[in-house]
C-alpha cells in the first residue's frame, strides 16, 4: 500500500452504518394484493354493452310499434310483442312500481361498490351483465311513463308460454346463473378457490430478503472495484 496514500475512514460495514447507508429508507412493504385495473374495465364494458343494447332496443319498439302489437319473428317459437310492464318479472307487484325502483337503486349501488374487489374474469362478466340489466330497466323506472321512479318497463320478447321480457331481463338472468355456477365451483370474487392460499406478495425468496443491509457500502464498493 502506498504510505502517502490517506487513511481510509470509512466506517467497517460490520460495525456502525455509514450515514450513507443508514439515510437509506428501508423498503416498505406492498398491498396485500394489487388487483388488475382490467377486471373492472371488464365488468364495466359488459354492463355497458348490455345497457347499450337494452336501450336501444326499446327505443326502437316504442318508436316503431303500438302497445300490444305483435310481430311474429321466428314463428311459433319466438316474436315481437310489445308490453309495458308496471310490476316485476312475471307482472309481479304491478301496484308496488315504487318498491321496485328502491331494489334497483340498491342493486346498482352494491355492484358499482365490488367493481375494485373483482379479481375474476368469470365474476368480471357475471356482475357487468346484472349491472347493465339492472341499470337498464332503472332507466325505463326513473324516466318512463307515467311518473318519475314508477315508469313502466318496456318488454317485448315474447316465447310460448313464458313472461314477456327485454334484453335487461336476459342480462340479469345470464348473470345471476353465472354467478351460481361460480359459487358451486367454489371460485371466490377475488379469483382463488376455497382453501386456496393467498399469492405471496414480498420478496420471491423468503428465505432472504432484500433489506438495506444486504447492499454494500461505500466501503466495500471501494474494495471490490477500486483496487
Amino acid at each position: 500500500m502506498n504510505e502517502h496514500q490517506p487513511a481510509d475512514t470509512t466506517p467497517d460495514p460490520d460495525g456502525d452504518p455509514s450515514p450513507a447507508a443508514d439515510s437509506t429508507p428501508a423498503t416498505a412493504p406492498g398491498p396485500a394484493r394489487r388487483i388488475p385495473v382490467r377486471y373492472a374495465l371488464t365488468m364495466l364494458a359488459c354492463a355497458l354493452i348490455v345497457y347499450s343494447a337494452d336501450q336501444l332496443t326499446k327505443w326502437w319498439v316504442v318508436s316503431t310499434m303500438t302497445e300490444g302489437q305483435v310481430t311474429p319473428v321466428l314463428p311459433p317459437l319466438l316474436s315481437w310483442r310489445f308490453f309495458r310492464n308496471p310490476g316485476a318479472a312475471f307482472s309481479i307487484g304491478t301496484d308496488y312500481t315504487w318498491v321496485f325502483t328502491i331494489i334497483m337503486v340498491v342493486v346498482s349501488v352494491a355492484l358499482l361498490l365490488q367493481v375494485r374487489k373483482v379479481a375474476s374474469r368469470g365474476w368480471s362478466v357475471a356482475l357487468g351483465l346484472v349491472l347493465g340489466g339492472a341499470l337498464g330497466n332503472l332507466t325505463d323506472r326513473l324516466l318512463r311513463e307515467p311518473s318519475f321512479g314508477q315508469g313502466h318497463v318496456v318488454d317485448f320478447i315474447a316465447l310460448p308460454n313464458f313472461a314477456i321480457f327485454n334484453i335487461a331481463d336476459s342480462a340479469v338472468v345470464s348473470g345471476v346463473t353465472l354467478i351460481c355456477i361460480l359459487t358451486l365451483r367454489g371460485i371466490g370474487l377475488d379469483g382463488r378457490r376455497d382453501g386456496e392460499p393467498a399469492k405471496p406478495t414480498g420478496p420471491t425468496d423468503p428465505a432472504k430478503p432484500t433489506t438495506p443491509t444486504d447492499r454494500p457500502g461505500p466501503a466495500q464498493d471501494r474494495d471490490d472495484h477500486g483496487r
